[in-house]
């Protein structure tokens, strides 16, 4: 078996543009990967065909010889068509053996895994709103939700705000009850002191984690804020290599960390980080703030790592026609997904009903903007 093509196919999700990476084979066969970007999808398109010539002709189930092969051409660089590309190709072996992904890595150790809602509280920025959205949430039977409440704020909080993001949480924790776990999301957005301020007050609220409270590709200022937040600090969507993570763990200022698989090459990497976090006595919760598809590649890797915390789930608060063009993902129940039977990733892509919905320009979250939290692509452009 050999790749005949690598192609791509994007599909205009409202508020971030799907990237899918499709490599085809000489036999007939197909894998579908996935190497969607959050602020970018052109360049990420233009990367797939810049590289595609150098795996045409490879056996698509030498996984880590076309993805060394492709890490070495970039100058020992890692990168998300790369990772699409790798998922394609366990897509392909699991197929090719009629099985699913995680019994290639040795099977699984567990049959499901408690998720954690986002995406839920689009709409207005009121603790009326995001009381009744989070209500809505556990009425699903999540046991465990994320957002961000802290607007188009940067680098600092003014009292103002303050005020503001205390009633959001506020009004959230009195919705949802003491049993709920509530993880605050704060993209990147503040400098250390004013971090380490913020996480003192949010132990009022007994969230469960504060996330990415500062630029967390700076593992000082992260370890920093850590050692001093009273409340559990965790990072690593924004890293890509080993020895960030391992930077990161060495300091033991936390026990989870969240690394996104197209960010660090896709899955096998995904499971490299998840032994560095074992040896260092903490856990993962992938970063998943893809489509469906990206969240079942999540479930493999969950499926076959021990020391799993939670994970992440967008695909509740989709747009209906999700379903139209991806056929196979698998739907939370009470709180909870289970893991896939299906050869493969155990995901197909209908091209034909992805073409009706396009690549869109303004189909990104500018999260400096007012308002991002909509999702209300008109205002983004």
């Amino acid at each position: 078996m050999k790749i005949a093509d690598v192609r791509t196919v994007v599909v205009g999700n409202p508020w971030k543009n799907w990237i899918y990476v499709i490599v085809e084979t000489d036999e007939g066969m197909i894998g579908v990967g996935e190497a969607t970007g959050g602020l970018e999808t052109q360049p990420r398109v233009a990367a797939v065909e810049e590289v595609k010539h150098l795996v045409i002709g490879m056996d698509p189930r030498d996984i880590h010889s076309i993805f060394h092969k492709l890490y070495l051409a970039s100058f020992l660089n890692i990168t998300a068509p790369m990772a699409g590309i790798e998922m394609a190709c366990w897509d392909i072996l699991g197929k090719s053996l009629c099985v699913p992904v995680y019994t290639l890595l040795g099977g699984k150790v567990r049959d499901d895994v408690r998720v954690y809602a986002n995406g839920w509280y689009s709409g207005d920025r009121t603790p009326e709103g995001f009381a009744e959205k989070a209500f809505e949430v556990v009425a699903k039977g999540y046991t465990a939700l994320k957002f961000d409440p802290f607007g188009n704020a940067h680098m600092q909080l003014s009292r103002k705000e303050t005020r503001e993001v205390k009633a959001l949480v506020g009004a959230v924790r009195e919705a949802v009850g003491d049993d709920v776990d509530i993880l605050i999301e704060a993209h990147d957005r503040f400098n250390t002191f004013a971090a380490i301020e913020i996480a003192n007050w949010l132990k009022d609220y007994d969230i469960t984690w504060f996330e990415t409270p500062v630029y967390s590709s700076d593992v000082g200022a992260l370890v920093e804020m850590a050692k001093r937040s009273p409340v559990r600090v965790i990072a690593g969507e924004r890293m890509q290599h080993l020895h960030e993570f391992g930077d990161f763990l060495a300091h033991n200022s936390t026990d989870v960390i969240n690394p996104e698989p197209l960010k660090v090459g896709g899955i096998w990497k995904s499971l490299q980080i998840a032994g560095l976090a074992q040896a260092h006595h903490a856990e993962i919760a992938l970063h998943n703030a893809e489509s469906p598809y990206k969240t079942m590649v999540a479930l493999h890797i969950d499926a076959v790592t021990p020391n799993v915390f939670i994970q992440e789930c967008f695909d509740d608060f989709l747009e209906p026609w999700v379903t139209d063009v991806l056929s196979g993902f698998h739907r939370v129940e009470d709180g909870h997904l289970k893991m896939p039977t299906e050869p493969g990733i155990g995901v197909s892509l209908n091209e034909k009903e992805a073409k009706k919905h396009p690549y869109g320009r303004s189909n990104f979250l500018r999260m400096f903007r007012p308002g991002w939290e909509k999702r209300d692509t008109a205002q983004q452009e």
